[in-house]
């Protein structure tokens, strides 16, 4: 196994994905034939089941473009179906404090680093050097989305085997205590927990990822995010039928 956004990473490349969440394979066979290093698959907020994320992930066969999956909670069922489906990193939610980094990290990896069941099925059909290399590869992102993950974000970073922490800007206003707000993402409040993440991930050396829903992809590429969240499918279709009808002068 290799992972190759992983490598991107390492080597100071920024890797730019997108959010997938409409559960047809027609969306992830066009789009991973266009240039983007990931697809994180949200079974989260997504309306997926794990049969549907198997489908979009196999119509990405013979493409560059990485498949990762956002779970739906630190669960190590949920985490180790991901994987043995093919996902090459996972995005974990809710990751508050160093224990809870720790068993995301665990339910990750194979013993005798993790408690990952050694049944990896689809993920290891076609690569005979799977269960030799997936602790290595896998690409493991927490999600720092609270006021209490803030609190604790340096002690989370002292916890090896995380590849990479993901700030989740609403959820983050929403623990803030910023739901009403009418421009909650950009409350100072927010903007602060973010900028404090963000700092201290750099002075370890952690590649920091967030979404467009912050800041356009090209800002956050400037700003030094990695990996970057360029965009989301339904975003897509919206806007494509938006400008088509704008072009005909019905907005």
């Amino acid at each position: 196994m290799k992972n190759r956004v992983k490598a991107m990473i390492k080597e100071g490349k920024t890797a730019i994905g997108i959010w997938i969440s409409i559960g047809h394979p027609d969306v992830t066979e066009i789009l991973s034939r266009i240039g983007f290093d990931f697809f994180m698959i949200d079974t989260e907020h997504g309306p997926l089941s794990i049969e549907t994320v198997q489908t979009l992930m196999m119509t990405m066969n013979g493409s560059d473009t990485v498949p990762f999956v956002r779970v739906a909670n630190n669960d190590p069922v949920l985490i180790k179906r991901a994987l043995d489906i093919g996902a090459y990193g996972l995005l974990i939610p809710l990751v508050n404090n160093k224990q809870e980094a720790i068993n995301a990290v665990r339910n990750c990896k194979y013993p005798p680093e993790g408690i990952r069941g050694i049944a990896p099925r689809r993920a290891a059909r076609f690569d005979p050097d799977y269960l030799k290399t997936a602790n290595d590869e896998i690409m493991i992102i927490v999600q720092i989305e609270t006021a209490e993950a803030v609190k604790n974000i340096d002690e989370i970073l002292t916890v090896k085997g995380i590849d990479s922490v993901f700030i989740g800007p609403s959820d983050l206003s929403g623990s803030l205590g910023l739901v009403k707000e009418p421009d909650r993402l950009h409350h100072p409040k927010t903007l602060e927990a973010i900028d404090r993440v963000f700092k201290a991930a750099k002075r370890v050396g952690m590649p920091v990822a967030t979404t467009s829903t912050l800041y356009p992809a090209k800002k956050l590429v400037e700003l030094g995010y990695n990996p970057v969240f360029a965009g989301y499918d339904t975003g897509f279709l919206l806007n494509g039928a938006n400008e088509l009808l704008k072009s005909l002068g019905r907005k």
